[in-house]
């Protein structure tokens, strides 16, 4: 098993949503992605209850409908988003150019997503869904697919937190026979990155947003 040289920090704050630098000529090995699912399943799961399930989806022609389902879903957002800022003030340059960024690169995910190696899609059982609070549920396979982008970028792969396919979740769940009562939390796409040097992105600073004893 070979990791990158990375302390507990170093991988904490250097996984990062990868997008432009995923490799869409290299294989992925399926032993490498289900070490990284050994290591997802270490995550919580409320009352150790472990209802969760993992789709890993190398077909080509699944690949590519589940990307056209994703893409669709992108132009309707980035067709939102600019309607939603339209009449409200211009950002500042600085927070400008980072979302151009990440516009660009959510673009160019769009336009790539089925040459992607591998897609994992992290799912849990819930015949139904809370009425109110449903942090309990999610919260039994979200840290569980972090866990997955953790290791996986400790051992040289790329992924990035997708969310957009779940429009068509239902679409996305007879394509790929997902039976009912079976939720579907994140689409990771999991490619080898091109570099593995990654850094800290910008983040607000704590004092706004930390808060002691009261809001």
């Amino acid at each position: 098993m070979y990791t990158l040289d990375l302390n507990p920090d170093e991988l904490l704050t250097t996984t990062r949503a990868v997008r432009k630098r995923l490799d869409l000529e290299r294989p992925v090995s399926l032993d490498l992605i289900r070490e990284c699912l050994e290591i997802a399943v270490q995550a919580p799961s409320g009352s150790n209850s472990q209802t969760w399930h993992w789709l890993v989806i190398t077909d080509a022609e699944k690949k590519a409908k589940i990307a056209e389902y994703y893409r669709e879903t992108l132009h309707q957002y980035f067709a939102a988003n600019e309607a939603a800022a339209a009449g409200k003030p211009a950002l500042d340059p600085t927070t400008a150019a980072t979302q151009q960024r990440v516009r660009d690169s959510s673009a160019y995910l769009g336009d790539n997503l089925a040459k992607v190696p591998v897609f994992v899609i992290a799912c849990i059982t819930a015949p139904e869904l809370p009425a109110g609070n449903q942090a309990g549920l999610w919260g039994s396979i979200l840290p569980a697919a972090w866990n997955f982008m953790l290791a996986a970028r400790a051992r040289g792969l790329g992924t990035t937190w997708t969310t957009l396919h779940l429009r068509h979740e239902a679409e996305v769940a007879e394509l790929l026979g997902v039976p009912e009562g079976v939720r579907q939390g994140v689409l990771i796409p999991v490619a080898h990155t091109i570099g593995t040097d990654f850094k800290p992105g910008p983040r607000k600073d704590l004092e706004p947003i930390v808060h002691y004893d009261k809001w």
